[in-house]
């Protein structure tokens, strides 16, 4: 279909219209059935969300997070129920807001969203639609035309109604200037620590003591499930560097934007201009101009009320024909060396205008865009390639499970190897990707020695792995990790007795008041936008300390670390900030009420929707 697409946009219309036809006949609920398959982790309304719904969520979100902390991110270590649970509520509330869509028929046009796809810059190759790249987004998504299509016409709308109820939140401004102002609010704190290292010479476990420890917590003395795996890699970014381009392929390249005016550098003018609100004002200047063109710089800086070209007398500089609003343009493009013209009217008012200076425009030639052409088209060889090898590599890796041999021989890949990979551990490099590590520590990897499925573990990267060796979890005996255990149980029981002292400090300081005997620290300003190194509880602790009458004391434990007692010497007002900084807090206040309504409207949809799910299926498959 996609080889007619853009000589006969029409043709694509109506196909798509066509296969359409169904989602006309049964609506939104017969789309989500069929792309809900038998796999349901949860119903809304008898709209199913599939396990392949929530693991390609899944795998939006871990890609997210390798962008943001980069690629040796542990994505294992947020893999868990409560994370896929909540990408899963997500999923949820994004299906009763296109449910509301489809009930109250405010799904777009068919069409409309052809012709959006059709103009999509990420579907635009040298400014046409390219059907290889739109093509390419559909397989990475697991998509065909219509479920795409169908998707946009109700997302789009979706998307205006969180807007529209979004927008009706209304935050009145003094009550987001006093929550301005408690968000400024600084404290002054000073600090008396009871750290648990203090306390560690005080501690002396006995035998009993430890053993009662390693026998109720035996996963802290667990060699983890390992494997070590061969893999291959089918990347886009390396089929570009094997793919040559042809001298013939670099002129055809050249000839057709050279054709399309897209190798020409536009021609560019210099001008300078009296900008004035009359005409007759602009008359009378023009007069004089001409009368004295070397007085036109003088009449600029005395007359115009462009203040940003006023003080150089007039000069605008150099700039193409679409650079300036349309009538000056044309004017200027129309004019004569040294010409003096006006007035032209525009919506800023009546310019007086003199042509300084003519750059004429060129066309890049052959030599000068060969590089830059041979790594383009090297690039779209190779992404077409890539689009072209995908499907069959992934089938190749799994109907011969049993070896990788034969996929490396067909693309001429290498295999590699890894090292020891633990289960719930990052791996290294590619390999470290949640849906390639769960595949190899699943049954069919570890126990048939089957090779996994191709992952697209980033844009244009496939990798598909086998196990070569596996080491299941094992217990480590009492008697080999008995230094540990002792180091563990002491930390444990002098935290203890740091928090004990501590609340007991504090307790008397609560009391009687003085300082209980304690060290204090140097005083530092906290607030919630400085925390000044205190950790996200002892911050609430100290801002939501009474402080009413000073000095105040709260405390804090800090785990294994031990105990803090913080006290609270002077409440400040906040640093005054420029208007402009204002306003974009108060203008982000207002973002967060509209995102609270939006999560109330959500609620209200979801508590009158029926709702349920499927556990077995949430879970993380081995």
């Amino acid at each position: 279909m996609f080889d007619l697409v853009t000589k006969h946009k029409r043709i694509l219309q109506v196909f798509l219209v066509l296969c359409l036809v169904p989602f006309a006949f049964f609506g939104l609920e017969s789309y989500t059935r069929a792309v809900g398959g038998r796999e349901e982790v949860a119903n809304v309304e008898g709209s199913p969300i599939s396990r392949r719904e929530l693991e390609d969520a899944l795998r939006e979100q871990m890609d997210r997070l390798q962008q943001m902390f980069g690629r040796d991110f542990d994505l294992a270590a947020v893999d868990t129920p409560d994370f896929r649970q909540r990408v899963l509520e997500a999923l949820i509330a994004d299906r009763v807001v296109t449910l509301e869509v489809a009930r109250h028929n405010m799904v777009l046009p068919r069409q409309a969203v052809i012709d959006e796809i059709m103009r999509a810059p990420e579907f635009q190759e040298d400014g046409r639609f390219s059907p290889a790249r739109y093509e390419g987004y559909l397989r990475t998504r697991g998509l065909s035309d219509a479920a795409n299509v169908e998707t946009l016409r109700v997302q789009a709308p979706a998307s205006r109604l969180l807007s529209a109820v979004s927008a009706t939140a209304i935050q009145p401004r003094a009550v987001a200037e006093r929550l301005l102002e408690l968000e400024g609010q600084r404290r002054e704190v000073s600090e008396a620590a009871f750290p648990a290292e203090a306390y560690l010479s005080q501690v002396r476990p006995d035998e009993g003591a430890l053993k009662a420890y390693y026998d109720a917590n035996p996963d802290e003395f667990k060699v983890a499930e390992r494997v070590r795996a061969e893999f291959l890699v089918l990347s886009a970014e390396d089929l570009a560097r094997g793919e040559a381009v042809s001298e013939d392929e670099l002129k055809k390249a050249y000839d057709e934007r050279l054709a399309s005016g897209r190798l020409g550098v536009a021609e560019q003018r210099r001008a300078s201009h009296i900008l004035v609100k009359t005409k007759e004002e602009a008359d009378r200047l023009l007069a004089e101009a001409k009368k004295a063109p070397q007085r036109f710089a003088d009449l600029a800086k005395k007359h115009s009320q462009d203040s940003g070209s006023a003080e150089k007398g007039g000069d605008l500089g150099f700039f193409a024909v679409g650079d300036m609003v349309k009538p000056f343009a044309e004017a200027v493009f129309a004019m004569k060396p040294d010409e003096i013209a006006g007035p032209v009217q525009s919506e800023f008012g009546f310019h007086v205008v003199r042509l300084t200076g003519i750059q004429p425009g060129k066309v890049r030639s052959f030599e000068d865009m060969k590089a830059e052409l041979s790594a383009e088209l090297g690039k779209q060889k190779a992404g077409h390639k890539f689009a072209e090898s995908a499907e069959g590599f992934n089938n190749l890796v799994y109907e011969q499970s049993d070896s990788l041999k034969a996929a490396a021989e067909r693309y001429k890949l290498k295999v590699q190897t890894s090292g020891w990979i633990s289960k719930g551990a990052p791996a290294e490099g590619l390999l470290n990707h949640p849906k390639l590590l769960a595949a190899l520590f699943s049954s069919d990897a570890v126990q048939q020695r089957r090779n996994t499925d191709a992952v697209e573990v980033a844009r244009g990267t496939l990798v598909a792995a086998r196990v070569l060796e596996h080491q299941p979890a094992s217990q480590r005996k009492f008697e080999d990790v008995g230094t540990e255990v002792e180091a563990r149980v002491k930390r444990r029981e002098a935290a203890a007795l740091a928090r004990k002292e501590g609340a007991a400090k504090l307790a008397q300081l609560q009391a009687s008041g003085g300082d209980a005997g304690l060290k204090w620290s140097a005083p530092l300003q906290v607030s919630r936008r400085a925390a000044a190194g205190l950790s996200p509880d002892a911050l609430r602790l100290v801002l939501s300390a009474d402080a009413s009458k000073l000095p105040a004391h709260v405390g804090a434990d800090r785990g294994e670390r031990g105990y803090v007692i913080y006290r609270l010497v002077r409440v400040l007002p906040p640093d005054p900030v420029p208007e402009q900084q204002k306003n974009e807090e108060l203008a982000r206040l207002d973002r967060q009420a509209g995102a609270a309504q939006v999560d109330a409207y959500v609620a209200s949809l979801r508590a009158r929707a029926k709702i349920e799910i499927n556990p077995a299926q949430l879970e993380k498959k081995q």
